[in-house]
């Protein structure tokens, strides 16, 4: 899977940059360098830990699916109307993931990398959460159980994400009956919107038609504001990675009732105990706030720019030998590249300053 992936982009790449050329041409530019660099960071980051989580990613599944759904595999599948009928399975299970990922804290914590991007374009799409096969896996067994074969099961996944990287963008309007069926990209603007009419609606991946029959559709009516809620206001990849969870250990470790500390986890994202929400009180939401955006110095910004090339190329090949590789090697080698994209964000973040200098405004250098 890793390597059908590597072989998309040049695809990626080429809608990417028709997009951009677009926008500029309209006046309605939609990317900024720091926040592509890190969104593109957490992609080959979640493919990085996919790679080194394969029992999650289709391990469980294959197991299942030999000891329960084996009995029920029929030729069927291999079939064109087979594979739709997995297709229209996956999309349904992937309704009900996407779902509980916005509904539950723990499940949000996992998901929100994904909406941290205060833009919204294709890289925003490859924007991927490295976290959430740690969960999700067991919404797909149903599939398994069914008999649908871990193949079948694979190609249903690559169809229904890489359709949805085309929805993810502010340069396709509103498409008629198109946005009443399958999601599209006025459909998914208002997914990743903060406005409060907006706010978890529009889960679907491949259709909307799970949320008009499940109570959670939303049409486009104003203007759409992205990000989060609480947003992470960084570019370091570990720190948008983890910054859900932390919140939510600090208020599991200060809530004074131990009902309180499980139901931080489970509980709607927002929710906090009350003991908890008067001692450590948050700023309230304001749809209006200012964008993430540190001025970066070109230097700055280039150095960043050539360290992430380098580190994909490396990522690449590692990606392209994942399954071949000895584990430990594969994590090692997993942990340096993320050390490394975790600098990209750290370049990104300092390059507000006229020079690489430490916040003190020294050199770092011991004199």
């Amino acid at each position: 899977m890793e390597q059908a992936i590597i072989w998309s982009i040049p695809a990626l790449a080429l809608a990417a940059l028709i997009e951009f050329i677009v926008s500029v041409r309209r006046g309605r530019k939609t990317y900024r360098g720091n926040d592509t660099l890190a969104n593109l960071s957490q992609g080959v980051i979640s493919q990085l830990i996919g790679a080194c989580t394969p029992l999650l990613q289709i391990g469980i599944y294959t197991l299942v699916f030999s000891y329960l759904g084996h009995a029920l595999e029929l030729p069927f599948w291999h079939t064109w109307y087979g594979f739709a009928l997995a297709v229209v399975m996956f999309d349904f299970c992937e309704y009900w993931l996407h779902r509980v990922g916005h509904e539950v804290s723990v499940f949000w914590a996992a998901h929100v990398v994904h909406h941290q991007s205060e833009e919204l374009n294709i890289c925003t799409a490859l924007r991927q959460e490295s976290q959430n096969a740690v969960l999700g896996w067991p919404f797909y067994l149903p599939m398994a159980i069914a008999g649908v074969p871990p193949e079948v099961f694979a190609f249903s996944l690559l169809l229904v994400q890489y359709y949805q990287i085309w929805a993810h963008t502010e340069q396709v309007g509103k498409l008629g009956w198109l946005d009443g069926v399958f999601t599209t990209p006025s459909n998914h603007r208002v997914h990743h919107a903060v406005n409060d009419c907006y706010l978890d609606r529009n889960y679907g991946g491949l259709f909307v038609l799970w949320d008009r029959l499940f109570g959670t559709y939303a049409a486009e009516t104003e203007r759409c504001v992205f990000g989060t809620r609480s947003p992470v206001r960084s570019f370091n990849p570990l720190r948008a990675i983890t910054q859900v969870y932390g919140d939510l250990a600090r208020d599991c470790w200060h809530a004074q009732r131990w009902q309180d500390k499980i139901k931080v986890w489970f509980m709607p994202p927002g929710w906090r105990p009350a003991d908890v929400a008067e001692r450590f009180p948050k700023p309230g939401f304001d749809v209006n706030r200012t964008t993430y955006d540190p001025p970066a110095t070109r230097m700055a910004l280039g150095l960043a720019t050539v360290v992430f090339l380098s580190l994909s190329v490396a990522s690449g090949f590692v990606l392209w030998n994942a399954e071949t590789m000895d584990y430990s090697s594969l994590l090692l080698c997993t942990a340096v590249l993320i050390a490394g994209f975790c600098g990209v964000g750290e370049l990104l973040e300092r390059g507000r300053r006229p020079s690489l200098a430490w916040p003190d405004g020294s050199s770092g250098i011991p004199s």
